[in-house]
């Protein structure tokens, strides 16, 4: 497939990574010439300088060959402008980053095939990290009915020292581990595989069985009733309207006047303190404790970091950073910081899922490991059909974690038979992902 992108930003460089690392033909459009070398001496795809809105320039990336634009520049017109003008000269499909609510209701006639906005994505996912404090992701597939619960274990979980295979058999419910991260490395979970303390490992279940996956990780609940949010970037003011619908307590800590001052205007409800949000007496005088929970949605990942481990201190319970650096999501797990969320990876996630289209049903993207999850459709021509697991000989790196079957949910086995119309959920790394979307396909 013959993708452009617009725009080399967070969003736009990670997607032209990891594109371009499935074999897909990419192109980037960037107008920053230090950006774009930087980013042509470590990528296998063409970068042009220049704006990506223009006709010629996209003229010069072979736009009207092109099976795809995606539009992910900071400017919410050019990236509307880029689809308009690509659509014109014969792109089959296009791509928008739109932020701005009142110019994604005049979209129409525009040529855009799909709008996305990682701010408003990532507001919703923060809610729900509150909501259940102490794990770092909770995803749901199959229609809201399966969960990927995610978070640090701990030396009290059942799963530490014992063989997944054996204590999967102990129990009395279903449930799968999808994959762990071990010290910045992706094993992806089998029967023979042992879970260490400190691991970062994801586990599929029903939904109704979330609390059940909590407590097999060895996370503790705590019940929240008060966030702090940290910054008063578009995301905090987002994630702190949609904090004062569930009920919660809201606390906004900016050194910005001025926005606080906005804040205080759009956020009646909330208390906005101006002053430095990573001072310690400032947030020593709220009296943290464990219904506490600091949310650290600044735009810079250092000051970031330095709020949740300085909240943490001072005894807030669960604390979630924002980072345009993945790498620090590695280093920092389990020292201060109980989950991450990235903006970049949000947009990625609903870029993927609109790239794979046809079965794919979803595709989700994660901090500190390359693999995906990824749900889909098997065909009724698949080699998989009436075959079990275990017979299908699934690459080492990949792992079915869940089945919709007929409406009804199955965390499998390897005696699991596949059906045609199953929704398969699977967890793979990259060089897998083909494999298995093959595998699950029409001969």
């Amino acid at each position: 497939m013959r993708i452009v992108i617009v725009g080399a930003g967070a969003v736009g460089s990670y997607l032209a990574e990891r594109l371009s690392s499935e074999g897909q033909d990419v192109i980037v459009i960037e107008d920053d010439e230090e950006r774009a070398a930087e980013l042509q001496d470590r990528l296998d795809a063409l970068v042009i300088t220049g704006n990506g809105a223009s006709p010629t320039v996209l003229e010069a990336a072979g736009v009207d060959k092109a099976d795809l634009l995606i539009a992910v520049s900071n400017s919410d017109g050019a990236n509307v402008l880029a689809c308009h003008v690509a659509a014109e000269l014969g792109v089959k499909r296009t791509v928008a980053r739109v932020e701005d609510p009142d110019m994604r209701e005049a979209l129409a006639g525009l040529e855009v095939d799909f709008v996305i906005d990682p701010g408003e994505a990532a507001s919703h996912e923060l809610v729900t990290l509150v909501r259940r404090s102490g794990v770092s992701e909770l995803v749901e597939f199959a229609g809201g009915r399966l969960t990927l619960v995610g978070a640090t274990v701990t030396q009290t979980s059942r799963l530490v020292g014992s063989h997944l295979g054996d204590l999967r058999r102990s129990t009395d419910w279903p449930w799968i581990v999808a994959a762990v991260v071990r010290h910045g490395m992706t094993i992806v979970a089998h029967g023979d595989t042992a879970i260490e303390a400190g691991d970062h490992v994801l586990v599929m279940v029903k939904t109704t069985d979330v609390d059940r996956a909590i407590q097999l990780l060895g996370v503790r609940h705590h019940t929240i009733r008060r966030v702090v949010v940290l910054g008063s970037t578009r995301l905090a003011e987002l994630t702190a309207a949609l904090l004062l619908e569930e009920g919660f307590e809201v606390v906004m800590v900016d050194q910005d006047r001025r926005r606080c001052s906005k804040l205080a205007a759009h956020l009646a409800k909330a208390l906005v303190i101006c002053d430095d949000p990573t001072n310690p007496t400032t947030l020593g005088n709220l009296h943290l404790d464990e219904s506490d929970a600091i949310l650290a949605l600044t735009g810079w990942d250092e000051v970031n970091i330095l709020g949740c481990l300085v909240g943490k201190a001072l005894g807030a319970s669960t604390t979630v950073a924002r980072f345009n650096r993945i790498e620090y999501v590695n280093l920092l797990s389990g020292v201060g910081i109980d989950a991450a969320v990235s903006s970049r990876l949000i947009a990625a996630g609903a870029i993927l899922r609109f790239v794979r289209r046809g079965r794919i049903h979803s595709v989700v993207t994660f901090k500190d490991t390359d693999a995906e999850a990824i749900e889909l459709e098997v065909d009724s021509g698949s080699p998989a059909v009436g075959r079990t697991l275990l017979e299908l000989g699934m690459p080492r790196g990949a792992v079915v974690g869940g089945i919709l079957r007929n409406g009804q949910t199955l965390v499998p086995s390897g005696s699991t038979v596949v059906q045609a119309g199953d929704r398969v959920i699977f967890f793979a790394m990259p060089d897998c992902i083909g494999a298995v979307e093959r595998l699950f396909g029409r001969v």
